[in-house]
């Protein structure tokens, strides 16, 4: 057992950040048995260093079945180890396959949009389903775009609904906007 942990977490022989994520990485996907092979890409920016990992083959469906969380689970596994190795480096750890987080977070930016269209028009509140925090942001995000409608988060726990409702007065200012420039 002594063997796989030293191959997830570095063995702390390596120094090079590069190594250590593509050792985690191989002895992940061996002791998995997962038919995965991956390209990594470290970039240094000015304070952060930037992971990101695109995998493909046949275990692709493995990775995205559940809504991804096998992702979720190797980002956080290499942001563990990458604190672990290296805790005085920042890093950004992106775990995708096959372009499923676009996809995914094009799906909740279309279902965000139908919602707002729905709260402009009856003028009232229309809540999301309960999503977990990296899902709210992008949604939250997508919202703050639209000067007319506003988003909050409601519940507890990890996943929260989201709230969005139309801004007040919103309509009278924007009638009298159509109308000074109509005259």
């Amino acid at each position: 057992m002594a063997g796989f942990f030293s191959k997830l977490f570095g063995g702390g022989k390596k120094t090079d950040l590069d190594s250590v994520v593509e050792a985690t990485l191989s002895g992940i996907l061996d002791k998995g048995g997962f038919d995965l092979s991956y390209n990594l890409d470290v970039e240094k920016k000015e304070e952060v260093t930037e992971i990101k990992i695109n995998f493909s083959g046949a275990d692709e469906e493995l990775l995205k079945d559940h809504k991804g969380q096998l992702l979720d689970a190797f980002q956080l596994i290499i942001k563990r180890v990458t604190q672990h190795n290296f805790p005085d480096v920042q890093t950004n750890v992106q775990v995708d396959c096959g372009g499923f987080r676009e996809e995914t977070e094009a799906a909740l930016i279309e279902r965000a949009e139908h919602l707002k269209t729905i709260a402009i028009e009856q003028g009232k509140s229309v809540y999301y389903r309960a999503l977990p925090p990296k899902e709210r942001k992008v949604v939250h995000q997508y919202l703050a775009q639209d000067p007319r409608v506003k988003s909050r988060s409601l519940g507890d726990g990890l996943y929260k609904k989201i709230k969005i409702f139309p801004v007040k007065n919103q309509n009278a200012e924007s009638d009298e906007g159509v109308a000074t420039e109509e005259v």
